[in-house]
């Protein structure tokens, strides 16, 4: 005999997981941040593939910001908005898609 189970994934569900993927994107910019703070890093290839992997995630993101928004200051010791700007943008987005996937 022969039974088959179809599993049905639902709104909620769906929901989840996209709010899932928000997160990890949330770590991974402040990822990005934490390491434009070490200024050398020691070369080994396992982490060099990690690291980029953060910048080719995220650099696209932060690069819209970046367009509009340069760096403050200068000599070494310039500030970098574009992260905060994105999360905002990003928090909103993620409210709204969520919101929009599973209302309840």
């Amino acid at each position: 005999m022969n039974i088959s189970v179809v599993a049905a994934i639902g709104r909620e569900e769906i929901a989840t997981y996209v709010n899932a993927l928000f997160i990890v994107y949330f770590i991974l910019i402040f990822i990005r941040v934490l390491l434009s703070w070490i200024p050398r890093m020691p070369y080994n290839p396992a982490l060099r593939a990690a690291v980029d992997f953060v910048h080719q995630t995220t650099d696209p993101y932060l690069n819209i910001f970046r367009r509009f928004l340069p760096p403050i200051g200068g000599r070494g010791m310039a500030l970098d908005i574009s992260p905060i700007i994105a999360i905002i943008l990003l928090f909103i987005l993620q409210g709204i898609v969520v919101g929009l996937i599973d209302p309840g």
